[in-house]
C-alpha cells in the first residue's frame, strides 16, 4: 500500500502539534492519516481500504457513522444543544435507560471521558469511606489523571513496583495507590490486612482489556466483592470498555457481581464523547448536585445533546435487534477460525477473547495477569499487525492491544481476515 499523502500530512501535523497527535498511544508506526469511516471500514488519506478491528480503542459497537445514530444526534442538534443550567428531556432519558439496565445503577451522572467517571468514582469513596488509599491492578488502565495513573505498562523490572505513568505526578496521589495482582485475591487480602482501615475502594477493570483481554477466574470478582464489605471499602468496576460491549447491563451483570459504583463510557454513545458514573443512591446523593451533597461533581459539557441523543440511540438499537447475538457469534468465528489456523501452522499461541474482543498472545498458555505476558512474543505481535496492516486489516500495532468487531462487520469480513492471517503467519515463521 502506498502512504505517500499520510507521511506528507503527518509532516505538517507535526508543525502544529507535539509529535502530531492529540493523544499519546495514537502514535505509532505506520503513522496514517485517516481521512473517511464508514460501517466496518476506514479509509486513510492515500484512499487505501481497512476493515477496522481498533474501533478508536472499542466505542464503536454499532460501527463507523452508524446511520441511526448519527440521525438521532443530527435531529437533536436540530432543536437543542447545551444550555449550563437546569435539566434535559435528553439527559432524563438517557439515565432512565441506564438505571433500568445496569445492575449497581440506582442513580448516574454524565462527564465526557472515562477518565472523568473513575476521578469522580474514586473521589466519591474517598468521602464515603473518610479513607485516602486506593487498590488497583498491575496493568489496568482507568485514565490519565495522579490517582490511577501508575503500574499499566510497566516495564517487566517495574511490575508492582513503583511505576508512575508521568512526570509531574504528585508523590501523595502515587504513593495512596496500591498495587495488586489480578486474579490473586491473596494478594489483594493481605494488601487489606497491610493497610488496614486504610483502603477506600478497589477500582478494576472486571476483565483487564487495556492489556488485551485477561479474562477473571471463576470467584475472583465475587471475591474482590467479599473483601470489600468485610473492610468497609468500595467496590468499583471500571467497565468503561467492558461495559456496553459486552452486555446492555455492563459484564457486572454477566458475571453476576454487583459492584458500589460502576464507571462507563466507549461504546454506550457508538463513538461520540460521552461517559458516566452510576451506583447506589445512598452514595450518588453525596455528589453536590444534590442540594447538600459534599462532594464536587461538575463539567461544562455534562449531558451535551450529542452524547446523551447518541447514547439513547445506541442503547435503542441494542434493545431492540440482535446487536450482541450478531457481535459475539463473529467474536466466536475469528477466535476459532485463528485457533484452527495455529493448529494447522502448528504454532504456539494463544487465542484469548470474550465476546466481540480477541487478541493472539504469543504465547503457549492462558496468562491470568500482567505478568504472564511478559511470555508473549511483543516482537511477533506488532510484525503480525502490522503486515495485516498492509494487506488492509487494521488492528492497533501495538503489544498487548484488544481487538473489537462491530455490528456491522459481517461473516465475508471475518473470513477475509482470517485468510489474511494465515498468509501473514506462514510468512512470519
Amino acid at each position: 500500500m502506498l502512504n505517500t499523502k499520510s507521511k506528507e500530512l503527518y509532516e505538517e501535523a507535526i508543525k502544529y502539534t507535539p509529535g502530531g497527535v492529540h493523544t499519546s498511544i495514537r502514535n505509532v508506526d505506520p503513522h496514517l492519516i485517516f481521512t473517511k469511516s464508514e460501517g466496518a471500514y476506514i479509509y486513510d488519506a492515500d484512499g487505501n481500504k481497512y476493515v477496522d478491528y481498533q474501533s478508536a480503542f472499542g466505542p464503536y459497537i454499532l460501527g463507523h457513522n452508524y446511520k441511526a445514530v448519527n440521525d438521532r444526534v443530527i435531529e437533536a442538534l436540530s432543536t437543542t444543544d447545551l444550555y449550563g443550567v437546569g435539566t434535559t428531556d435528553l439527559e432524563i432519558k438517557c439515565a432512565d435507560k441506564i438505571t433500568k439496565n445496569v445492575p449497581s445503577a440506582d442513580q448516574v451522572l454524565f462527564c465526557n471521558s472515562g477518565s472523568e467517571a473513575t476521578y469522580h468514582a474514586i473521589r466519591l469513596s474517598r468521602a464515603i469511606t473518610n479513607r485516602t488509599k486506593l487498590i488497583k491492578f498491575q496493568g489496568c488502565y482507568h485514565g490519565w489523571h495522579d490517582y490511577v495513573a501508575r503500574n499499566m505498562l510497566s516495564a517487566p523490572d517495574m511490575i508492582g513496583k513503583r511505576d508512575p505513568g508521568s512526570a509531574g505526578m504528585m508523590d501523595e496521589a502515587i504513593d495512596n495507590t496500591l498495587i495488586c495482582t489480578f486474579n490473586d485475591l491473596d494478594d489483594v487480602a493481605a494488601t487489606f490486612h497491610k493497610n488496614k482501615n486504610e483502603v477506600a475502594a478497589i477500582i478494576v477493570e472486571p476483565i483487564p482489556h487495556n492489556i488485551g483481554c485477561v479474562m477473571p477466574e471463576d470467584g475472583f470478582l465475587q471475591g474482590l466483592r467479599d473483601l470489600c464489605d468485610e473492610n468497609n471499602a468500595v467496590l468499583i468496576f471500571d467497565e468503561v470498555i467492558t461495559g456496553f460491549r459486552h452486555d446492555l447491563g455492563g459484564f457486572q451483570k454477566v458475571a453476576g457481581v454487583t459492584p458500589d459504583l460502576t464507571t462507563m463510557g466507549k461504546a454506550m454513545a457508538n463513538g461520540f464523547p460521552m461517559a458516566a458514573v452510576a451506583g447506589k443512591k445512598e452514595y450518588m446523593e453525596r455528589y453536590n448536585t444534590n442540594p447538600g451533597g459534599d462532594v464536587w461533581f461538575a463539567g461544562t459539557y455534562n449531558g451535551h445533546a450529542v452524547g446523551t441523543s447518541a447514547t439513547i440511540a445506541t442503547m435503542e438499537i441494542m434493545e431492540t435487534e440482535p446487536v450482541h447475538k450478531h457481535i459475539f457469534e463473529l467474536g466466536d468465528r475469528m477466535r476459532n477460525g485463528i485457533r484452527e489456523i495455529h493448529e494447522r501452522l502448528g504454532m504456539k499461541a494463544y487465542v484469548a477473547g470474550f465476546g466481540s474482543v480477541w487478541t493472539t498472545y504469543f504465547m503457549d498458555f492462558e496468562p491470568k495477569n500482567y505478568t504472564d505476558l511478559m511470555k508473549n512474543d511483543a516482537e511477533m505481535y506488532v510484525s503480525y499487525r502490522k503486515k495485516l496492516i498492509e494487506r488492509g486489516f487494521f488492528k492497533m500495532p501495538m503489544n498487548i492491544k484488544r481487538n473489537h468487531i462491530s455490528y456491522s462487520h459481517t461473516k465475508e469480513d471475518i473470513d477475509n481476515t482470517l485468510q489474511a492471517i494465515e498468509d501473514v503467519l506462514k510468512e512470519l515463521i
